[in-house]
């Protein structure tokens, strides 16, 4: 056997393999001075049965190993609502990560696809890490910087990797920078105000941390109902709402998340949270270290962190020319740049979404990173 032949060894989703899967990209990594390493303990949990995804979803893993070392890994991911609910026929793929190797990403690639047709499925769909209710999309513009809280990232050339495997554009999705600084708060604080004046009847009020699991209920009901049109949106279930807030509820941020209700009826959503990626950056994915310290005055809020990203906003449709949009995120901001924070990223947004756009545009965002979901039939 020659020492420099690819084999591709699949895994399972025991906490040792996946240390071993998830430790692949520190090898990609180790010289990028943008790449930040996701926390690993929070990480592991997503590929443990404690994630409600696996009530309907099958998830495989590989790795590509040569030379005695693992230089590439892919996961094959099924999931049964999505394919439901888009009335579609497709497995993704997720957590892709390759050496600048075009035969080793083509292998990976090809092991999915084989993986997909025995399914009996149709076609490929991704980057999803692991669906497009978690991290999805391989960056395609705006290298010059790292990602923010929970933002893919990868280096340049995995662009020709994927593309050479046959893969094409399904859909791109952008990221908006806000710089506070520029933005006229007290302009749109009056804007602010004018919407609720004319909407008596709505109500906008911060999220608490002591209420948090209460409105995550309400969360839930304006996500599936806001979004149900949306490309490649998937209903979120009970489960599945509760493990991510259990994950998020330690980063909140009192006065970044906001609801808009009309009388006991949830009807718009904002979630901004600290871009914690920023202290998360030096502790290389590891808890337990000496920089931790530098970490813990960010979480006990001591410490204000300078940019936050604003994760979801959404309104039902029946509340959608009112402006609550625009008033949720104005409060969301006003409350950013008086406790400090001078700029935001409101992410993913999809690339015809031309309303959000054209919001985000009018209080002065711009779009600074494109994100990618690539396709390919098997």
């Amino acid at each position: 056997m020659m020492s420099n032949e690819i084999q591709i060894v699949p895994l399972s989703r025991s906490s040792r393999d996946v240390m071993r899967f998830l430790k692949v990209s520190y090898g990609i990594y180790r010289d990028d001075p943008h790449w930040v390493a996701p926390l690993l303990m929070d990480l592991k949990k997503v590929f443990t049965d404690a994630n409600p995804m696996f009530e309907h979803a099958v998830m495989q893993l590989w790795v590509a190993r040569q030379n005695g070392r693992d230089v590439g890994r892919i996961a094959g991911i099924i999931d049964h609502n999505h394919n439901r609910a888009a009335k579609d026929q497709a497995a993704f793929f997720g957590f892709f990560e390759s050496v600048n190797d075009p035969e080793v990403s083509r292998r990976l690639f090809d092991t999915v696809a084989a993986w997909t047709r025995q399914a009996g499925l149709k076609r490929m769909l991704g980057p999803m890490n692991p669906t497009t209710n978690d991290e999805c999309g391989l960056l395609i513009e705006g290298f010059d910087s790292p990602p923010v809280l929970m933002m893919t990232y990868n280096p340049r050339y995995y662009i020709p990797l994927v593309e050479a495997a046959g893969f094409r554009k399904a859909k791109d999705l952008l990221a908006f920078h806000l710089d506070l600084a520029k933005i006229p708060i007290d302009r749109l604080s009056r804007i602010a105000a004018k919407v609720k004046q004319r909407n008596p009847e709505v109500v906008l009020r911060p999220v608490r941390r002591k209420t948090v699991l209460q409105d995550i209920a309400k969360l839930k009901e304006v996500y599936n109902a806001a979004w149900e049109d949306n490309w490649g949106f998937v209903p979120m279930t009970d489960a599945e709402m509760d493990f991510l807030a259990a994950r998020l509820k330690p980063l909140l941020f009192e006065g970044l998340v906001w609801v808009a209700e009309v009388g006991t009826e949830a009807v718009g959503f904002l979630i901004a949270l600290p871009d914690y990626n920023i202290p998360l950056k030096p502790l290389q994915g590891r808890l337990l270290t000496p920089k931790l310290l530098g970490f813990i005055p960010y979480l006990l809020g001591w410490k204000v962190l300078p940019r936050t990203r604003t994760i979801i906003l959404g309104v039902k449709e029946k509340y959608r020319t009112k402006g609550l949009e625009s008033a949720m995120l104005i409060e969301g901001l006003k409350v950013a740049f008086e406790a400090g924070i001078r700029e935001s990223e409101a992410s993913w947004i999809l690339e015809d979404n031309i309303r959000m756009c054209r919001l985000l545009e009018a209080i002065g965002g711009r779009p600074y990173k494109t994100y990618r979901i690539y396709e390919k039939p098997v």
